[in-house]
């Protein structure tokens, strides 16, 4: 009896620690995923991108949500990110990925703050993220291909007869689409609804619209895509039939961690206002309803498709790979300095592709008859010049880089004094961004451009703060869409 008593209280102790080993994982868990402050207090989401000055958006990237075209991101998925960025105050870091598997994750783990996708609003999805308000509405429909000689057919009634327009008809089809979309569900229950099979194959390595594009290419016979996104797609593709639904109409939203009721409470009263203005009724203009859209979308400077920058991507990489510059932050100075216009200039007296002032122009031989490639060169030796000139102290690159960019505009006695008065101010005269940045700004201001540390007197600061942060923040955008 008392070896049973003691069987049972060994067993009670064992239960009991492995319950508190549970507890204390869970806590674990629960607080890796926890913000915290600058004073070590807990903070929202929402509290920490206002303290940071940084919204973190995830986004795909497609001819419709994200993309470069002609050196400059666009996308409707990112345009609204924008403007909801500039609503609350803080900069906007784009993070990329069309695999959605992965994106939850990543929101999850607190690495981004939203996903901004256009997500179909499910029950299933609601259990793993939390949704905005709707977006807009949209259906799912079949994406399949016309009948080959369709052009040739002397009626509609010939090529609607060869095409699926009974949800019935995909009994025992094969249909490929995205993987961890909503469109596995819907066609799962169809399939119970028509009492067939569907042969339904998840891709993982494509999103819808490269789908849609091995469709009209013939390489699958099917997809399924939301119907604002087929509709788009349509115009590249006018071999392709988008017109049979297998949906009713479902909410899209923005995805957010679940639990993040502050931000998802900012972003739904956003949103309240906004969907209501011009702003958003061109954007969604712009996007879904341009027919320019064709051409922007077929461009061989789109990055989905053609993949470059400029006409002048091969001389910039060439020139780049020489001096050890990554040619997407050349093309991002080129492009801030000139919008690649080999003629360009400015009501100051600089000229070409790289924007030089003639004393600076002589001190390259270069002149108004040199080709693009000199006028890049020239542009790179500059920056290599005022790189041997910035003080060896700033030994971290990404630092030192944002002192060169500045140097590059306004020239490099006005940045040394900038670190002098960060210096004198009690600020770091080695970084950039917050320090000596501030001080540049003060520049225009009589109290600071009089100190007696200051040697080249009155600046107007804010030109050469935002062109560090345009050209870098494109940069980043080159980064994420464009291959090195």
């Amino acid at each position: 009896m008392i070896k049973n008593h003691k069987f049972i209280w060994l067993s009670f102790l064992g239960v009991l620690l492995i319950s508190l080993l549970f507890d204390a994982c869970v806590n674990n868990e629960n607080r890796s995923n926890r913000i915290f402050g600058e004073n070590g207090e807990e903070i929202t989401v929402l509290q920490r991108i206002r303290q940071s000055g940084k919204l973190v958006g995830l986004v795909d990237y497609n001819s419709t949500n994200y993309f470069i075209y002609r050196g400059e991101p666009l996308g409707y998925q990112f345009e609204l990110l924008k403007q909801f960025s500039e609503h609350l105050g803080v900069k906007l870091e784009i993070v990329t990925n069309n695999n959605l598997d992965e994106s939850f994750l990543s929101l999850q783990k607190g690495e981004v703050d939203l996903i901004a996708i256009g997500l179909t609003k499910t029950k299933e999805r609601s259990n793993v993220i939390a949704f905005s308000d709707p977006l807009d509405q949209t259906r799912q429909v079949l994406v399949q291909h016309k009948p080959d000689n369709w052009r040739k057919m002397a009626t509609m009634d010939e090529i609607e007869g060869q095409l699926i327009r009974n949800p019935i008809q995909l009994a025992g089809k094969t249909i490929v689409i995205q993987k961890m979309t909503s469109f596995k569900n819907r066609l799962q229950n169809l399939s119970n609804e028509i009492g067939e099979p569907i042969n339904i194959i998840e891709d993982e390595n494509r999103g819808v619209e490269q789908l849609i594009a091995a469709v009209a290419d013939g390489e699958i016979d099917y997809t399924i895509s939301d119907e604002h996104i087929a509709l788009v797609n349509k115009k590249y593709y006018p071999g392709i039939d988008v017109k049979t639904p297998v949906s009713f109409p479902q909410n899209i939203a923005w995805g957010i961690r679940i639990g993040e009721e502050d931000l998802r409470m900012e972003l739904n009263s956003w949103l309240g206002g906004f969907k209501n203005t011009l702003i958003a009724r061109l954007l969604y203009n712009k996007y879904f309803k341009n027919p320019r859209s064709v051409n922007i979308a077929t461009s061989e400077y789109n990055s989905v498709g053609g993949g470059k920058i400029s006409s002048y991507d091969e001389v910039v990489k060439e020139i780049s790979g020489r001096y050890g510059l990554d040619w997407r932050l050349l093309s991002s100075i080129i492009y801030q300095e000139s919008g690649f216009k080999q003629k360009a200039e400015s009501w100051m007296g600089a000229y070409g592709l790289m924007q030089l002032m003639p004393a600076t122009a002589e001190m390259f031989d270069l002149d108004s008859l040199s080709s693009p490639a000199e006028q890049i060169e020239a542009g790179v030796k500059f920056i290599q010049w005022l790189d041997k000139r910035i003080p060896e102290e700033i030994t971290d690159k990404n630092e030192r880089i944002k002192f060169v960019l500045a140097a590059y505009n306004v020239g490099l006695g006005h940045i040394l004094d900038a670190r002098r008065l960060a210096k004198k101010y009690d600020s770091d005269p080695n970084v950039w961004t917050n320090n000596v940045d501030t001080f540049l700004l003060q520049k225009s201001d009589p109290h600071f451009y009089r100190d007696s540390v200051v040697r080249y007197g009155y600046c107007r600061g804010s030109e050469p703060y935002n062109f560090v942060i345009e050209i870098l923040d494109r940069y980043e955008h080159y980064s994420n869409l464009i291959k090195d």
